[in-house]
């Protein structure tokens, strides 16, 4: 089949470059000159974009994005179009960079409003194991006239050559330049269309919104927030479209901007805007300021240095105690958890990236808890490691007393803004708060919070509330409940990364206590003491979701004078099990589930590990350790449970994982703990490690009592189900209501 002239360049709409000796045949260039089956080859980069622009003769339906992938053969290179019948290869992280795949079925789609134009498509595909790949560098969509790509998992991030870090601050002779201040701008702007120069300060940027619109023509759809401040009011500044690339990267929060040639118009009215840094700040919310390329805008960075104090710009100010609504936050990272995924509402392909931390500052010994979204800046958030100095702003308080446990932690906002590369220079050196910091870390070299952190894992985290009416509140779905049969299903929807609460009605006939593999090993306990102690505590507590109804729940929490047996299994399911239509299981712990204690030496191997999976292949430096050889942060084993549906008919095995936190995570969340049992109370002060595995053991015989106890009884499961990629899932009980108290 024909295709367009290659010379080893850079076409529109596709790539080829030689990667091997000259002497060597490419199977991809005869495929170029006839569509054939191919051998083996190796994919590199698989990147994403918004397909448009392009002749239909329907109307646009889903997916509505679309995925590049480049394969190489070790002689030569090619960018393919990937089949969107294949797209769910890499929703679910199966379809990666870096790995042998076995190329079935291709064929060639031509652009039909070009002349000449064609590239290859990918129709079948069988992936293989990892491989060694050289690193590609991001090139053009080869469908829809894009001029970027797409971050693969999220669509806030800047991602792609096209976005510019390189404004640099920039002389001004003021003597000719009429300044208008943002109030009288509020008086006078309907009454004309152009507009004297602004002197305004950033008090805030936003992170990147993406509004995709596949049925209109816009190159780059993006839009961006500032939120400015002149000598006695704050405005919002819109930047639209093509002006977010070049100048997104270049803005920073304390920046002073001269801008002219801009244009204003009524603000949205449903927009929440940001605290002012000053309450005697007056905020003007009815109209905004709109940077487009149509107006060719002249925005200019003033150094700071030339910065007069008779313009009376406001200084930022920081909060770094929290209140009732936003605060700012600093300090040493002692988590890191992995990174996930949570679907946008109202989109299946959507998805917000996130994270959840631990912060330990001088001001309390509990550390602060942070549910850290994506601020569009992923040259922090993917290198975000334990022992790291740490500062994000505008964190909106979560908080919950009436809940059981206790609910308090922090949220990132559209504002938030994240620091990790040290202080110098940064806004907000010389808050005094700032420098008591710095001041507490120099003296604590040896700290505790520093030589116990921990990465990664599975984290249980908001705690479900102990009532299922208030659970079922809280959720905005049709329905509450998920037959066992289509649990499956469910856990096969997830896409890489995402995280969902599900919850079936079933009976509990089988447990069997796993003990960690670690456990039998010599260690230091004053260490695991020190380190770990209740982590989320009683949404995890099983006992707690059996005795909920009983308010002498401490009735089963003793210590066991003999030996326990390690399983227990119900009579009712001795009759059933060989008679179940299904029994799916899903009870296997995976090496991604368990927490690591934090090595510094293997930063970025974590990092790999426990970040989102690459865009682009990095090459691996030596040989890789298995995340099986980092030390767990764990002790203790896990639960196997089987729930019987109530029809006794299918079958479900799903796994119980007891979590320890950080000793400064008793916060006072989480100091509510287990009312029916502590986890603390199983460990004594002082253990070694024989006394270790016989206060889990302690602990499995106090969970197996409690089960046996519920022998038929129904009970409402709330499953915390997370898709790992390459077809791992992991399914975890994260609480379990009774039916007749759910009140």
């Amino acid at each position: 089949m024909p295709y367009p002239e290659r010379n080893g360049t850079v076409v529109p709409g596709g790539v080829v470059r030689r990667v091997g000796a000259l002497g060597r045949q490419s199977w991809i260039q005869k495929v170029l000159e006839q569509v054939i089956d191919s051998p083996r080859q190796w994919v590199t980069p698989s990147e994403r974009y918004l397909l448009e622009d392009e002749p239909r003769d329907v109307a646009p339906k889903p997916p509505l994005y679309c995925f590049d992938v480049t394969i190489s053969d070790r002689v030569y290179q090619e960018k393919c179009y990937l089949d969107p019948s294949l797209n769910s290869l890499v929703y679910k992280n199966i379809l990666k960079v870096g790995i042998e795949v076995r190329i079935s079925r291709v064929s060639c789609i031509y652009n039909e409003k070009r002349i000449g134009q064609g590239i290859l498509c990918i129709n079948n595909v069988l992936c293989g194991e990892l491989l060694d790949a050289h690193r590609e560098v991001p090139e053009r969509p080869l469908r829809g006239g894009k001029s970027h790509y797409l971050p693969l998992w999220n669509n806030e991030d800047p991602y792609g050559d096209i976005w510019l870090n390189n404004k640099q601050p920039e002389e001004h002779n003021f003597n000719n330049t009429k300044i208008i201040s943002l109030s009288h701008l509020e008086m006078m702007w309907s009454n004309t269309k152009n507009f004297p120069p602004l002197l305004v300060r950033i008090l805030y940027k936003s992170r990147l919104q993406y509004y995709r619109k596949p049925d209109k023509k816009m190159i780059e759809p993006y839009q961006t927030f500032l939120e400015v401040a002149g000598s006695s009011s704050t405005m919002s500044v819109i930047m639209w479209n093509t002006l977010c690339p070049e100048w997104y990267k270049s803005l920073h929060v304390g920046l002073v901007l001269l801008l002219q040639n801009y244009s204003v118009k009524k603000s949205y009215p449903f927009r929440m805007q940001p605290l002012p840094v000053d309450p005697q700040i007056k905020v003007i919310s009815t109209m905004e300021i709109c940077l487009n390329i149509r107006d060719l805008p002249n925005i200019i960075i003033i150094p700071e240095k030339k910065v007069k104090p008779e313009w009376r710009l406001p200084k930022l100010n920081h909060r770094f105690m929290p209140n009732n609504c936003i605060c700012d936050v600093i300090g040493v990272l002692v988590f890191v958890g992995r990174v996930q995924r949570l679907k946008k509402k109202g989109s299946h392909e959507d998805f917000w990236s996130y994270c959840w931390i631990h912060i330990a500052d001088l001001t309390s010994e509990q550390p602060f808890i942070v549910e850290l979204f994506s601020t569009s800046q992923p040259e922090i958030f993917e290198h975000i490691y334990p022992m790291t100095y740490f500062m994000c702003t505008q964190l909106k308080v979560v908080r919950n007393d009436d809940q059981v446990p206790k609910l308090l932690y922090l949220t990132t906002t559209n504002e938030s803004h994240m620091f990790i590369t040290g202080h110098k220079g940064q806004p907000y050196n010389d808050d005094a708060k700032v420098k008591n910091f710095i001041q507490w870390v120099k003296a604590k070299n040896d700290s505790g919070e520093v030589k116990n952190a921990v990465m990664g894992g599975y984290y249980p985290y908001p705690p479900v509330p102990e009532k299922f009416s208030k659970y079922s509140s809280s959720l905005k779905v049709a329905s509450l409940l998920t037959a066992i049969s289509e649990v499956k299903v469910e856990i096969e929807d997830l896409q890489y990364r995402e995280q969902r609460l599900t919850a079936i009605q079933g009976i509990i006939t089988v447990i069997k206590y796993v003990p960690h593999l670690s456990a039998t090993k010599s260690a230091s306990a004053s260490e695991t003491l020190r380190v770990w102690c209740q982590r989320i505590n009683s949404q995890l507590c099983l006992s707690h979701c059996f005795f909920s109804r009983s308010r002498k729940r401490h009735s089963f929490i003793v210590r066991a004078k003999k030996t326990i047996s390690d399983k227990w299994e119900s009579q009712l399911w001795k009759d059933k099990k060989f008679s179940l239509i299904d029994h799916p299981h899903y009870s296997q712990v995976y090496p991604e589930s368990i927490p690591r204690k934090f090595s510094f030496e293997h930063r970025h191997l974590l990092g790999r590990q426990f970040n989102s999976q690459p865009a682009k292949y990095i090459p691996s430096e030596g040989r890789v350790p298995k995340l099986d050889n980092f030390k767990s942060a764990r002790s203790l084993g896990h639960s196997e449970l089987t729930i019987l549906g109530l029809n006794h008919e299918r079958a479900i095995n799903v796994a119980f994982l007891p979590m320890y936190s950080l000793q400064d995570a008793r916060t006072s969340q989480v100091d509510t703990v287990l009312t029916c049992m502590r986890y603390s109370r199983v460990y004594p002060q002082a253990s070694t490690g024989s006394e270790i595995i016989r206060s889990s053991r302690v602990l499995a015989g106090d969970i197996i009592k409690a089960v046996s106890k519920m022998d038929r009884e129904h009970g409402i499961c709330v499953l915390d189900i997370c898709s790992l990629g390459n077809n791992k899932a992991e399914v975890y009980l994260h609480k379990i209501y009774k039916p007749n108290i759910t009140s």
